[in-house]
């Protein structure tokens, strides 16, 4: 397969993942919401979905092997994910006066070429930004 048609793949299972995983994530939200603040239930509904995106991404997304190397530096990724959401879920609640059911969907949606492209550098040893290109995996340990 070309470079460009892998990328392509990738970024469409990636988008499926993330539609599963925003699912997911907003299904927990909602559940939690009634019984928390909306940010405590928001930050522990966040860290769920991370962890069932780890393994939707490396088996589904880029079919690579997870490793605890991947799995521990994946949260790493997450970080800049969890400041764009977090800083516009702020934002939108606080300044824009959006409801808080809805305000955590905005604000994801807007975080979503960040983590792709992150999440690409971590579960793809060696791949570059923007491009097809990787190196052979390095690791054999797996999750």
């Amino acid at each position: 397969m070309s470079p460009v048609k892998d990328q392509l793949g990738q970024i469409i299972r990636f988008g499926l993942v993330g539609g599963v995983n925003t699912g997911t994530f907003f299904g927990i939200y909602l559940l939690l919401h009634p019984w928390m603040p909306y940010f405590a239930a928001y930050t522990l509904a966040f860290v769920l979905s991370m962890i069932g995106s780890f393994f939707m991404n490396t088996y589904f997304t880029y079919r690579t092997k997870p490793t605890w190397k991947k799995f521990l530096l994946f949260p790493l990724t997450n970080v800049t994910n969890y400041v764009i959401q977090s800083v516009g879920l702020y934002a939108l609640v606080t300044w824009a006066g959006m409801n808080t059911k809805i305000a955590p969907l905005v604000a994801a949606v807007v975080a979503i070429p960040f983590t792709f492209l992150l999440s690409r550098k971590i579960l793809v040893p060696g791949a570059r930004a923007g491009t097809g290109d990787t190196e052979p995996a390095r690791s054999t340990s797996t999750v």
